[in-house]
């Protein structure tokens, strides 16, 4: 039986309950969570995570037309993507055309939408110009869920699969909220537990208004870059080969943006010095 632990870090409150869920040295838990064996290798290393936004206007009619923007440019994005991250496109872009036809909306206008940093990126562009030329009648707010590539430091759930001993610090979630802070957010914030629990976890958040003006535009490629990218390197610097797949592609779009990739050793040569 596959076992999917979620919220509440199960697998961890088990060993504290003594459990037997953990491996026979101790190192970690017998049962992969399914971080560290889908949403991990399949979709944060490579950039892809929830992203968020709400129509400020509250009109039906508003959110529809995002969720066609959104759809337009996914399906641009497939025609040009590589086979690794082809298949998470193509979930997306089946999810933001049923979306509304399923009435998923319960109070604010709001939507999520899996995408990487080029996605998010696009498709803001692309609400900021809606914005401008009145196709859309009121500013967007952006955000995203702390589930997300780099906005969380949580050992057994986000960073789970994060495997170079970095995965118990919480640098990531303060990372994301100074550098969101410079680079655009409307606000952000830092807290504890949400999820996991008090202190098994450091979420980072931010929220950003987005009007229609250049000085909006800045905004999103500055710092949807930043706040997706800080995870992408970590997870390199962890030698996880989708986000150094990532990383690299990254950077061949940016020009000026230069992140360090990991030396990859030997796993029997660090072996045999261990031992």
């Amino acid at each position: 039986m596959y076992f999917f632990d979620y919220g509440n870090a199960f697998l961890l409150e088990s060993s504290r309950a003594g459990a037997d869920v953990m491996n026979a040295d101790g190192s970690g838990f017998r049962y992969p969570s399914y971080v560290q064996d889908i949403m991990g290798p399949g979709f944060f290393d490579y950039g892809f995570g929830p992203f968020r936004w709400v129509c400020t206007s509250g009109d039906p009619d508003d959110l529809a037309k995002t969720d066609a923007i959104a759809a337009r440019v996914l399906d641009e994005m497939v025609s040009e993507a590589p086979d690794d991250i082809k298949h998470q496109l193509l979930d997306n872009l089946h999810w933001i055309r049923e979306a509304g036809p399923n009435n998923l909306v319960v109070g604010s206008q709001a939507r999520i939408l899996y995408a990487d940093c080029e996605g998010r990126t696009r498709i803001a562009r692309a609400f900021n110009d809606a914005i401008a030329s009145g196709e859309i009648s009121a500013p967007i707010v952006l955000g995203r869920d702390h589930h997300d590539v780099s906005g969380t430091d949580s050992p057994y759930r986000e960073t789970s699969n994060i495997y170079d001993g970095s995965q118990f610090t919480a640098d990531m979630a303060v990372h994301n909220v100074i550098g969101d802070s410079f680079r655009g957010a409307t606000w952000v914030s830092i807290h504890n537990g949400g999820g996991v629990g008090w202190g098994e976890v450091i979420n980072g958040g931010f929220g950003m208004v987005i009007d229609g003006s250049d000085e909006s535009a800045r905004h999103i490629d500055e710092m949807l870059l930043w706040d997706v990218n800080n995870g992408i390197a970590r997870r390199s610097w962890a030698r996880n080969a989708g986000a150094m797949a990532a990383i690299k592609r990254q950077m061949d779009r940016t020009p000026g943006l230069k992140v360090t990739m990991p030396a990859i050793a030997s796993d029997d040569l660090i072996d045999s010095v261990i031992k």
